[in-house]
């Protein structure tokens, strides 16, 4: 059985958006068809049950979360440097 599913993620920035996207897309080779459109960062994941499609979502949200982190860390640490 092949089941899909489909998680999308929007950022304040397009910029953002595409960091994600650039900094997942090896981790995700032949698992997740990832894109981004202006501030959205779209990913369509298949799996062949509902286990491993689940294993792959609760990969997907943990990198995600610590790239977006890191983003906001990266730029908070920026704005600091400047002032």
């Amino acid at each position: 059985m092949n089941i899909k599913a489909k998680i999308t993620f929007k950022y304040q920035k397009a910029k953002n958006a595409e960091t994600v996207f650039k900094s997942l897309q090896p981790d995700s080779t032949g698992f997740i068809d990832s894109h981004t459109e202006s501030t959205h960062f779209i990913c369509k994941l298949n799996g062949e049950s509902v286990g491993t499609l689940l294993a792959t979502a609760d990969d997907l949200l943990f990198c995600e979360m610590i790239v977006e982190r890191t983003v906001e860390f990266t730029e908070e640490s920026f704005k600091a440097c400047k002032t």
